[in-house]
């Protein structure tokens, strides 16, 4: 049975892929990973309310990833429920995200990049090392602030030789108060969100290079109506439909096929429509694949 751990499960995108994966295989094991377990338990409930024999397919996994000790326990929890088995995961789907509408740069950080290091740290000696999949849930703001950095920016954050070291040297630079923080580097607070994602894929580049053997991707779920992104339809006061916002089903479709399909590359990032995108600039769906 292929096991699939998802964080930020209990809701939006995250509960979307969890459902949309049970949707396709009966014989898939998710593990619903949620910082908030009664949000984890209803979200599971819900689930089985519609289904009920996808009881045996789920179980909750108490995970915050802005904490190390929390994602350390979560992984020593994860190894204890399956004893009989060296490599008990499949799949690792980095789901949790915050952003948009943050105030402050540094929690953005913390859980965009450095909570998909986290977890992929700690879970990595769990996951299959011949089959095991790593899907890194990142955005199409990425490659889009990307495109309009200086050269040198741009050059390191598409480097395919980046360094976890390096990458959390530059966003110490970057988050620093006494440099000015982003705006120290003619950035706004309101970029934090698209070079945490931007960071993000850098890392997908490194944690690729590192473990060659494991299917290693990002991707964007696409302009999704979420938590993240609705407060843009509350300051436009039109709907999130007029917007042109998508429902979470519909967010799915990369890291699914990221998680299950056979893969030509790694380290690669892919646009919502499943179709490999370059990282410094806005591929739209549809548009021919990147080639480079």
């Amino acid at each position: 049975m292929q096991r699939i751990l998802v964080t930020g499960a209990n809701k939006g995108i995250g509960l979307a892929l969890v459902r949309a994966i049970l949707e396709r295989d009966d014989k898939v094991f998710v593990i619903v990973g949620s910082r908030d377990t009664a949000r984890g338990q209803a979200a599971i409930d819900s689930l089985v309310e519609a289904r009920p024999h996808w009881a045996e397919q789920l179980v909750l996994l108490e995970l915050d990833v802005t904490s190390t000790e929390s994602v350390e326990n979560a992984a020593a929890h994860l190894r204890s429920t399956f004893p009989q088995e060296r490599t008990p995961l499949y799949g690792i789907v980095n789901n949790a995200g915050i952003g948009l509408g943050s105030a402050q740069p540094t929690p953005v950080f913390e859980v965009n990049v450095r909570g998909v290091q986290r977890v992929c740290e700690a879970f990595l000696p769990l996951l299959d090392p011949k089959e095991g999949r790593i899907v890194n849930i990142t955005s199409a703001a990425g490659p889009k602030f990307v495109s309009e950095c200086p050269e040198d920016l741009r050059q390191f954050l598409t480097d395919d030789s980046i360094q976890w070291s390096s990458l959390e040297r530059f966003m110490d630079e970057y988050l620093d108060p006494a440099t000015g923080a982003l705006e120290g580097h003619g950035l706004r607070n309101s970029d934090a969100y698209g070079l945490s994602k931007a960071c993000a894929n850098s890392y997908t580049l490194c944690l690729a290079r590192e473990h060659p053997h494991l299917g290693i991707n990002a991707c964007t779920p696409g302009w999704i109506d979420t938590d993240l992104t609705r407060y843009h339809a509350e300051a436009s006061g039109k709907s999130p439909t007029e917007l042109g916002m998508k429902p979470a089903s519909e967010g799915t479709r990369s890291a699914l096929y990221l998680l299950f399909e056979a893969l030509e590359g790694n380290g690669r990032y892919y646009g919502s429509d499943a179709v490999r995108s370059p990282l410094d600039a806005y591929r739209a769906p549809g548009d021919p694949p990147f080639q480079g």
